[in-house]
């Protein structure tokens, strides 16, 4: 795995990391609902696009 591929699985660890935090930290005084969604629709299209840049490079 070269530079880039380190620095995507970096990536991917820290939405791994703040998918546990950011809940119970920064939007537990958040009662309404739509905190919580915009944070999980901001954290699935961030892991889409780390996936994808992840598997970019595949070959069969």
């Amino acid at each position: 795995m070269g530079r880039r591929g380190i620095f995507w699985a970096g990536m991917m660890l820290a939405l791994v990391v703040a998918a546990y935090t950011v809940p119970y930290t920064l939007l537990s005084g958040v009662d309404a609902w739509y905190g919580a969604f915009l944070f999980w629709v901001l954290f699935g299209l961030a892991a889409i696009g780390v996936n994808a840049a992840i598997s970019r490079s595949w070959r069969d």
